[in-house]
């Protein structure tokens, strides 16, 4: 690849057939890097019974990824200022779609983790510079729609993973859940690399921090093992678990007083001196793990003990995702020509409310039941999003554009798996709780089983059947119960985003 760099002003934007596959192509990108962050976790059985390891072990195919692209994200901002923001997207893409072969291709545990590490290292960088670049190649009067349709592969390809990870792994096998994402990679590469030259940025050889990429890999390793295998060792009752909480503490504060010192730090955590900026990534946080937390839940509660197949509780949550799709292009540019905090706040406020709604659910809920509120609550996730983006780029100065794009991804991503480990370990925890709360309150008169006695049930079928409602109803008040602390999460986080500052600019039409 021949190295091309242009002047502080980018050249026109693309229009046409250009700019419609420019667009897909990059959008492609961020589809795919944030799909793998959940297209495997409803397969992790399969695929460790299929290289004969436990489940346990499996989840590292998901730690493994998650952990290397939490690493990467924030690399972004210097990786693109010494090497080119379009060279680096993409080498990024091309290597995605290699390992992604190479992961299908995987014969033992070890390699599949060894292949998703570096799926991570090369997913990481794509969800930033596909936001960035795509807003680079629209017309200034257009850059909304860019926004829009990032946002967009940004809030449904969490959804779709679980989906597209069933379908794929009961109809064929779970190899191709990573194969079948070559061919797009390696083709949206090419064709970025043929059509968006010129859109390639100034380079600058400034020397790596080595120190402040150290201890990057330290906390952040820590933290998502940490998050990751809580659940499984009881958390801070496991010597493990509170060494690998005292490291990443350690490691953080430590990259924090590195980073805000070094002269060319390899995270730029400067941008957070804009109020505008800081405020949006305190709201991003709380309103996406709060979204996320969902995501996670609805399936898990769906599948376990409502008898609903993986696929079938997979279309239930994406309804989530089915009217954000033809509104956040909508909502960009609603958010160009009024104050969009309102918007932000209307839009989390609306999860919330929808949230609340839901927390009253029961175990002789319909499908659509289940389904329709989850589909009117997906209005708030481009309402939320599309205008939280803007204010958040719109608050930086160009030169930091990238660093910023980086730092909104990392806390995106460190925020799901916050909420993912969280969710898990306070479901599993309330459901005690409750269960052993109502156990004396069930059948107090054993009125229910002479019952079921008389009816020629034996006592083992008749304890079973007792012991299976009262599981099921304990599941229910504690998913319910969560649903309701999800709810006051996103109430907070609509009041935080008042703290930005109104925009004095046009925010997505400030990469220009």
């Amino acid at each position: 690849m021949s190295h091309n760099t242009t002047q502080n002003t980018f050249p026109q934007p693309l229009t046409g057939a250009a700019l419609v596959i420019g667009t897909l192509c990059l959008a492609m990108a961020n589809f795919l890097a944030i799909l793998d962050t959940t297209i495997a976790n409803v397969s992790v059985s399969n695929i460790a019974g299929s290289l004969g390891t436990s489940t346990s072990q499996g989840t590292y195919v998901i730690t493994s990824y998650a952990v290397a692209e939490a690493i990467s994200v924030p690399l972004t901002g210097w990786l693109a200022s010494r090497f080119g923001a379009l060279r680096v997207f993409v080498i990024c893409l091309l290597m995605f779609g290699v390992f992604s072969k190479l992961c299908g291709m995987a014969t033992s545990m070890n390699m599949l983790v060894l292949f998703r590490v570096f799926l991570g290292f090369s997913g990481g960088p794509l969800m930033p510079l596909s936001q960035t670049l795509m807003m680079r190649i629209f017309p200034k009067d257009k850059s909304h729609v860019a926004i829009g349709i990032w946002s967009m592969t940004t809030l449904v390809a969490p959804i779709m993973g679980p989906i597209l990870g069933g379908v794929i792994c009961d109809q064929f096998s779970w190899h191709y859940i990573f194969i079948c994402k070559t061919p797009f990679a390696i083709a949206a590469g090419f064709m970025c690399w043929k059509m968006l030259q010129r859109y390639e940025t100034q380079t600058a050889k400034s020397r790596i921090d080595v120190v402040g990429l150290v201890l990057l890999v330290v906390w952040v390793s820590a933290l998502q093992i940490m998050l990751n295998e809580g659940k499984d060792h009881d958390w801070f009752a496991s010597t493990r678990i509170v060494i690998l909480a005292i490291i990443a503490l350690i490691g953080f504060i430590s990259f924090l007083i590195w980073e805000l010192t070094e002269r060319n730090p390899v995270v730029d955590l400067r941008v957070f001196r804009h109020r505008g900026f800081t405020t949006s990534m305190v709201t991003l946080s709380l309103a996406f793990g709060a979204f996320f937390g969902i995501t996670v839940l609805t399936p898990l509660w769906l599948q376990i003990y409502m008898g609903y197949t993986a696929t079938i509780a997979g279309y239930s949550t994406a309804t989530m995702g089915v009217l954000a799709v033809f509104l956040a292009p909508l909502i960009a540019t609603l958010a160009t020509k009024i104050d969009p905090r309102p918007l932000v706040f209307a839009g989390v406020l609306w999860l919330g409310l929808w949230t609340l709604f839901r927390s009253q659910a029961d175990m002789s809920m319909t499908f659509s039941q289940i389904s329709l509120p989850m589909l009117f609550q997906g209005i708030g996730m481009p309402l939320f999003f599309v205008p939280l983006t803007g204010i958040a780029l719109g608050c930086v100065l160009e030169r930091e554009m990238d660093s910023a794009a980086g730092l909104m991804n990392f806390i995106r991503t460190l925020s799901g798996a916050f909420a993912t480990s969280m969710v898990n370990t306070s479901w599993e925890n309330q459901t005690r709780y409750v269960h052993a709360e109502l156990a004396g309150l069930t059948d107090r008169e054993a009125v229910a089983t002479h019952n079921m006695l008389n009816d020629g049930m034996s006592m083992d079928t008749v304890l079973g059947s007792i012991e299976w409602m009262l599981q099921g109803q304990s599941v229910m008040v504690a998913t319910n119960h969560i649903l309701m602390v999800i709810a006051a999460i996103f109430a907070v986080a609509a009041l935080v985003i008042w703290f930005a500052p109104k925009p004095n600019r046009v925010s997505i039409s400030s990469v220009h």
